[in-house]
């Protein structure tokens, strides 16, 4: 897709769903990893900032897991925020050792040291909202992966396109209206390097075998699946908040 076709079909999409999410006067804080999905969000932010008036920041958590290689990301995406002119927080964690605080597998415990480095530092920058950059293949994934580890409704409702995080504080996600290969688009329209976690390719975890092969697999059959898994999430996810609205009403 070149850029001319890009930003006339896809850019105005991005627009008006990141619109219902982020406000004139907003503090936005957005999660960066150094991959694709995060700097694409990051960039497209920036732009939007100038148009709505909202004040933006990147933050970037280092696990403490992957030593040098995850002082190289650090530096990646403080290089970036540089080039962009965007102010940048890191702060380091001790996943391992939340995990083992909490009796959490090494990836849950990595997203608790995450999320918890991300209250704190969105409360000392003053963020009212967390951007997460989530995509529209994230969340025909994560469908899948409630479903087959058996789940209630609430799973099938997916990734929240917004939900509450912390007192003040909100998780949005501005990209889950448009799909992984349209982020990469982004990027290569834009010039813009990212990092690729070669763990995102190993099938022992089984979100990576959903992307690379049940995925692709149900495509052969219905090349529009991603889609349609993901409006099933929009509609149960607004067919559960209905009726939240209405137990409070009772």
């Amino acid at each position: 897709m070149t850029k001319k076709s890009f930003n006339a079909a896809v850019l105005p999409r991005m627009r008006l769903f990141a619109s219902r999410l982020i406000s004139r006067g907003d503090a936005v804080l957005v999660g960066l990893s150094g991959g694709a999905d995060s700097v694409c969000l990051l960039h497209f932010l920036r732009y939007l900032s100038k148009e709505k008036h909202f004040l933006l920041a990147a933050v970037h958590v280092n696990h403490g897991l992957r030593g040098q290689a995850a002082l190289a990301d650090q530096r990646f995406c403080r290089d970036l925020c540089k080039t962009l002119e965007i102010e940048f927080l890191t702060l380091k964690t001790d996943a391992k050792k939340i995990a083992a605080k909490f009796n959490l597998s090494p990836e849950h415990g990595a997203r608790k040291a995450r999320y918890e480095a991300f209250i704190k530092l969105a409360r000392q920058w003053g963020a009212n909202k967390l951007a997460l950059g989530h995509q529209l293949d994230d969340q025909a994934e994560t469908v899948l992966l409630n479903l087959l580890r058996g789940t209630q409704a609430k799973g099938l409702a997916g990734i929240p396109v917004r939900r509450p995080l912390a007192n003040g504080i909100e998780i949005v996600r501005p990209l889950l209206c448009i799909t992984r290969a349209e982020t990469e688009a982004y990027l290569k329209n834009n010039h813009l390097p990212h990092i690729t976690d070669q763990t995102n390719f190993d099938d022992v975890y089984t979100r990576n075998w959903i992307r690379s092969k049940l995925l692709p697999l149900l495509e052969t059959k219905q090349p529009q699946i991603k889609k349609h898994l993901a409006l099933m999430a929009q509609e149960i996810e607004k067919i559960l908040g209905e009726k939240r609205i209405r137990k409070d009403l009772l």
